[in-house]
Formats: C-alpha cells, sequence, structure tokens
C-alpha cells in the first residue's frame, strides 16, 4: 500500500512520465484536436499529416501530366519510395508515439511500485523524471530541428544530385536541371516532414537515455537472487518493443530504396548487404543502448551477490556435511523426510541464479523483438537472389 501510495505521489500530476506528451507540435496537435491528453486521435494525425505529405505531390504531377504515364520514365505514381515514405513510414512514426506513451509510462511507475526506488531516493527519482520532462518539452530543440529540415534540409537534399533524365520531380533539358512544382513541395515541405518526424524520435531516445541514466546513479534496492536474472530490472526488458515501429518506419522505407535500385537499376542485393547489417546493428544499438547504463550497478550487485551468497552456502554446507556426514545429527532424526536437503538444494538454486545474473536489463528474446522489425522488410528482397519457385521446389523436395 505505501509503495502505491508512493507511486501515485511521484506521477499523478498531468505531467505524467511519457516521452511523447511533450513539445511545441504537441500542444499544436492539442490545440488543433488532432491529439488527445494521452495520444488519442491518431488516425486525425496519420490521415492529416500523410496527405500533407503526399496529396500535393499527386495533384500538382497530375496538374503537369506526370503523374502517370509516359510523359517522363517515373511518373510520380510509380515511384515507390515516395509512397512507402509517406503512405507507411510517416503512418508508423506517428502510431509508435502511442504505443511508447502506453508502454514506456507503466514502466517507469513500475520502478516504485516494485520497491527498486525506496523512500529514500524518492527525492532524486522524482528530479530524474523532471529534467526529462523539461528535456522533452524543449521548445528550443523542436524549433532548432524544425529550422533544421524546413529551412535548410534542402541544401542536403539530393533530389537533383543523381537525375540523369526527367522525372515527375524534376526536368532535365539543355538549360540545366529545375525541379518541377512537384518537386520544390517534395524538397521543401514532404522530405522535411518526414525528417523532423524522425528526429523527434533519435531525440526522444536521447530523453529516454538521460533519464535512465539518472536513475541508475541512485541507489536502487535490487536483489541479486531476483528470479528475473536481472536484479529485479528485468521489467525494462519490455521497453524496447515500445520502439519497433520506429525501426519497422526506417527498415520498411530502406527496403523499399533498395528493392528499386535492384528492379530498376540492375544493382544486386549483395550489394547492399554492409549497409543493411550496419541499420541492424545501429538500431540495436539505438534503442537498446540506453538500458545499458545499469550495467555497472548489475555487475555490482552480481560481485556482490557471489561473495555474499557464496559465503552463507559455505557455511550451510559446511553445517550439512557436519550434520549429516560427520554424524552430529541428534539421535533418531531421520535423514529421509528432513527438511535439510530440500533447504541445501534451495539455496544451490538461489546461488545459481546469481551466478547467471547478466550485465543488462534484457535477454536474447528482447535482441529478437528488435531484429524482426529491422529485418522482415528486406525478406522479399531475398527472392531477388533466389527465384520463388526454385525454394518452392526445395521446400516441397524436402516435405515430400
Amino acid at each position: 500500500m505505501s509503495r502505491t501510495l508512493i507511486s501515485s505521489a511521484i506521477l499523478s500530476e498531468p505531467g505524467d512520465f511519457s516521452l511523447v506528451l511533450g513539445g511545441p507540435l504537441y500542444q499544436l496537435w492539442r490545440r488543433a484536436h488532432a491529439a488527445g491528453p494521452a495520444m488519442e486521435l491518431v488516425g486525425r494525425r496519420v490521415i492529416g499529416i500523410s496527405l500533407l505529405a503526399w496529396l500535393p505531390l499527386l495533384v500538382l504531377t497530375a496538374v503537369e501530366g506526370r503523374a502517370m504515364g509516359a510523359t517522363v520514365p517515373v511518373p510520380f505514381l510509380y515511384d515507390l519510395e515516395v509512397h512507402a515514405r509517406f503512405l507507411i513510414s510517416v503512418p508508423l512514426l506517428l502510431l509508435a508515439e502511442v504505443i511508447a506513451h502506453q508502454r514506456i509510462r507503466p514502466l517507469v511507475r513500475h520502478f516504485v511500485d516494485a520497491g527498486i526506488v525506496t523512500p529514500a531516493v524518492v527525492p532524486g527519482f522524482r528530479a530524474a523524471i523532471d529534467r526529462a520532462l523539461r528535456l522533452r518539452n524543449s521548445v528550443a530543440i523542436e524549433l532548432l530541428f524544425a529550422v533544421a529540415v524546413f529551412g535548410f534540409g534542402w541544401m542536403l537534399w539530393k533530389g537533383l544530385a543523381g537525375v540523369t533524365s526527367s522525372t515527375w520531380y524534376a526536368s532535365v533539358g539543355p538549360a540545366g536541371k529545375s525541379l518541377t512544382l512537384a518537386g520544390q513541395w517534395y524538397g521543401h515541405v514532404s522530405t522535411p516532414i518526414f525528417q523532423f518526424l524522425l528526429l523527434r524520435w533519435y531525440f526522444r531516445l536521447f530523453v529516454w537515455f538521460v533519464f535512465l541514466r539518472r536513475v541508475s546513479r541512485l541507489d536502487l534496492s535490487l536483489t541479486p537472487t531476483h528470479p528475473d536474472r536481472a536484479g529485479g530490472l528485468g521489467f525494462l526488458a519490455s521497453a524496447p518493443a515500445a520502439f519497433a515501429p520506429v525501426i519497422l518506419a526506417q527498415s520498411t522505407f530502406l527496403a523499399v530504396f533498395i528493392a528499386v535500385r535492384i528492379l530498376f537499376h540492375d544493382a544486386a542485393l549483395q550489394a547492399f548487404q554492409y549497409e543493411i547489417a550496419a541499420f541492424v546493428v545501429l538500431q540495436l544499438l539505438l534503442v537498446l543502448g540506453p538500458l545499458c547504463v545499469f550495467s555497472p550497478a548489475l555487475l555490482a550487485l552480481k560481485r556482490r551477490g557471489r561473495r555474499e551468497y557464496g559465503a552463507l552456502a559455505t557455511r550451510y554446507t559446511q553445517e550439512f556435511h557436519q550434520k549429516w556426514i560427520g554424524g552430529a545429527a541428534p539421535p533418531g532424526e531421520p535423514l529421509v523426510g528432513s527438511g535439510d536437503i530440500q533447504s541445501l538444494a534451495d539455496l544451490a538454486n538461489s546461488y545459481e541464479v546469481v551466478r547467471s545474473m547478466r550485465a543488462v536489463p534484457f535477454a536474447r528474446d528482447a535482441v529478437i523483438q528488435l531484429a524482426v522489425p529491422a529485418l522482415i522488410p528486406f525478406a522479399p528482397l531475398l527472392l531477388t537472389v533466389v527465384p520463388a519457385d526454385q525454394i518452392l521446389k526445395s521446400l516441397l523436395g524436402m516435405l515430400l
């Protein structure tokens, strides 16, 4: 009951800890009735932002006669990269906000509910939350992102760099290369929208890292014999799944980007193997890295646990040996049915839990949960290496 009261006292304010309930864009969405207090109305945001980025491109290319047909080698409706970015990746980035809010907030509360944050360290825990919220709500950070992508991002955009013939967003003629009306919107509005949403997610991961880093420095009440083999911090292993849609949004766009190069530019999947591997490793580091701030505390807890439970095991086994092997057992006490042997087994199990403690509060399952959304969009590309009929024949041969 006391832990529940402490948790309620810490997290009962309107600004309950959340990675997404804050910042100028969130406040703008609230005023525009495109978001509720808990990131509701996600459908409005998905439709509104996606159409803002994609629909003008369709209208402008239709007006210019470049939406479909043979007017240019690559009409707008045939550009798979654009559709993947604005009709799949952008909605996923927006949907991820709801998932992250629903998953991360209870995890923060669990620090207190589980007794890991004791009353003595509540002020430090509250300070960690406050700092994370101030950073999350920073107007300067979001303004910097907006200025960077909308003000200067087009300077880094390589839309014209690789263009050798006219396309839906650019014209190539004797006078040189120039953007069409659709290309202007694409470079100055649509692409910056995607970049801004992605930058905000990277920033949120940084906020999550800052919060966990401050919490890891508190005098937490961790137990070396906790069955999660992470001192009681195993509940944090469910946090990475909150960021899976963010990874899926990026991997989907990257997979389509590679697919276009394979299908229309005679590239091979093997040519992108290092880029794919680097992408997967980078995403794992970005999402799982913040949890590694607890490694020093967990390693110290493991050393202390092995020392303390090793000493306890030494005393107990010595007494057990003296009693049942050395003949010190009281006359008439039966060996069969004695609780000493069960206690010895329980002690051995406890020591084994301590010995197998992990240095991080997550296991292989968490890695798999992130690797799947990072790799699954690339699976269809394997058909460009091994034909589907050959795979089917081999499969039938094994089964039949």
